[in-house]
């Protein structure tokens, strides 16, 4: 089918049925019918696209996209692994708040080895192992072609699964550590959602600072097993739901103080539960950052009145668009040395990319609890 596909897609002309420019299927340029015999083209790229929006596994398909120009400042990237994250979910169901025009190549972030070069572009050579950085739509694909500064040179010796997902989870994990309230050595944080890349990377790069960390999980089989873990990445504390329906949670901390900031990707009762632990201290801050059980936060006005509780929102998306780039790669740079020193880690499955759509079901939880899936070209 993918084969009858991509040869009726070549049989046409491209640029009229996919409506491709600089804007569509990450930076694709438009396919020229002239061109003079010096000019660098792209190998043909196997890619996931979707026309429309709608649910994910029923609106991608994999197709052949054929060879493009190299245009003087621009770079060709040979993908070496991308990964799903429910942002590309979201971007392809259209409720996420930037996302492509379609007909688009799906995918945010990966890393890539250069394949080729424009004949302007300099400090980028074939062979160099590049991320885009900030993100880009359009990684998932076997070849990219974007400018020149789209793409961020990182060391050779970066872990190849770490270099393609450092961008959206561990590098919103730090900012959140960071941005809205001072952390000292000693202090504590707590946080729902400890499972997830994001809820990992918080445990250890707080434990790296000295800071402790409490971590709310579900309550489900094999949670005790669940606690292990994260206890073993440095989580200080790691308690069910269930464990804090009781009136006072201080009592649980043992020697920990109580946390001065609370990070929330669930919402609804779990987003309560961080708010418990922060209202034993004056001027307690919750970040929010997802909201998966798409449910409200619900806050007592006591706790505004009497406590001073501030409520934030962190989207990593605004941030890099707040002309961050070079202070993002330089955050790039940080959390992949500690990744190649085994200082920050979490769980992920690479797939052949001929496997997509079967990582695709893992990534929208049709088969239960999963880890992050990555792709490998």
């Amino acid at each position: 089918m993918v084969v009858a596909r991509s040869i009726a897609l070549k049989a046409v002309n491209t640029a009229s049925l996919w409506g491709l420019n600089r804007s569509r299927f990450g930076g694709l340029p438009k396919v020229q019918t002239v061109r003079a015999l010096s000019t660098i083209m792209s190998p043909p790229s196997k890619a996931v696209v979707y026309e429309h929006h709608g649910p994910p596994d029923s609106v991608t398909r994999m197709i052949e996209l054929p060879p493009v120009e190299v245009q003087e400042n621009q770079v060709c990237v040979k993908m070496l692994a991308t990964p799903i994250n429910p942002s590309d979910i979201n971007r392809i169901e259209g409720v996420y708040p930037v996302r492509p025009q379609v007909p688009a190549v799906g995918g945010y972030e990966g890393v890539g080895e250069v394949y080729s070069v424009g004949s302007a572009v300099k400090g980028l050579s074939p062979g160099d192992l590049v991320i885009p950085s900030p993100p880009s739509s359009g990684t998932w694909q076997t070849y990219v072609v974007k400018d020149h500064e789209i793409w961020h040179k990182i060391s050779k010796d970066s872990p190849i699964e770490y270099a393609a997902t450092v961008t959206v989870n561990p590098l919103t994990a730090l900012r959140m550590l960071e941005d809205f309230t001072t952390l000292s050595t000693g202090d504590s944080i707590v946080q729902n959602g400890a499972t997830s890349i994001v809820g990992q990377c918080v445990i250890q790069l707080a434990r790296y600072r000295g800071i402790h960390s409490i971590s709310i999980i579900r309550d489900r089989a094999g949670s005790d097993e669940v606690k292990e873990r994260l206890k073993a990445l440095g989580a200080d504390e790691v308690f069910t739901e269930s464990q804090l329906e009781v009136k006072n949670v201080k009592s649980l901390l043992s020697n920990i103080p109580e946390p001065a900031l609370g990070l929330n990707c669930v919402g609804g009762h779990a987003a309560s539960l961080v708010l418990k632990f922060l209202s034993f201290r004056q001027g307690g801050t919750m970040v929010t950052y997802g909201g998966m059980s798409k449910k409200p936060v619900t806050v007592s006005t006591s706790s505004f009145i009497f406590k001073d509780l501030s409520l934030r929102g962190f989207w990593l998306q605004k941030w890099l668009s707040a002309d961050k780039a070079k202070e993002c790669r330089d955050m790039v740079d940080y959390l992949l040395r500690l990744a190649q020193e085994g200082k920050l880690k979490y769980e992920m499955e690479l797939v052949p990319f001929d496997k997509f759509h079967s990582a695709l079901e893992k990534a929208l939880g049709k088969h239960g609890s999963q880890p992050k899936q990555v792709i490998k070209f």
